[in-house]
């Protein structure tokens, strides 16, 4: 099997506030792909993410999406200053160091940066 790219599906109950919110939160631009009534698509590199109108789902089954990022603590930063509630940033020494943030339909995301 070789995979090359991978999609995350997150259920939400209002498309276009999740559009503009996850826009804000990582600094997106347009919707790359609306394949269907009721899904848009983000490339994000080599992973897609794809939000979902699906009011019944939409926060509830657990889905959580961890995004690697260069430098945790300056998007911990840029997002408390943007007025997103993140939580505390949870350092691993020589690990990882780790913060999440809920998006209004009470998804987990997190952004995890690989100590060395």
């Amino acid at each position: 099997m070789e995979i090359r790219a991978t999609t995350v599906g997150i259920p939400v109950r209002d498309l276009d506030a999740a559009i503009d919110w996850y826009r804000s939160a990582l600094e997106l631009g347009d919707v790359d792909l609306r394949p269907l009534d009721g899904l848009v698509e983000f490339s994000l590199g080599s992973v897609w993410l794809q939000l979902a109108l699906n009011p019944e789902l939409a926060g509830t089954h657990g889905i959580s999406v961890n995004f690697s990022v260069p430098d945790a603590t300056g998007e911990h930063t840029r997002l408390r200053g943007l007025g997103f509630e993140v939580s505390d940033i949870q350092r691993f020494e020589g690990v990882v160091e780790f913060f999440s943030l809920t998006d209004p339909d009470g998804n987990t995301v997190g952004f995890v940066t690989e100590l060395q």
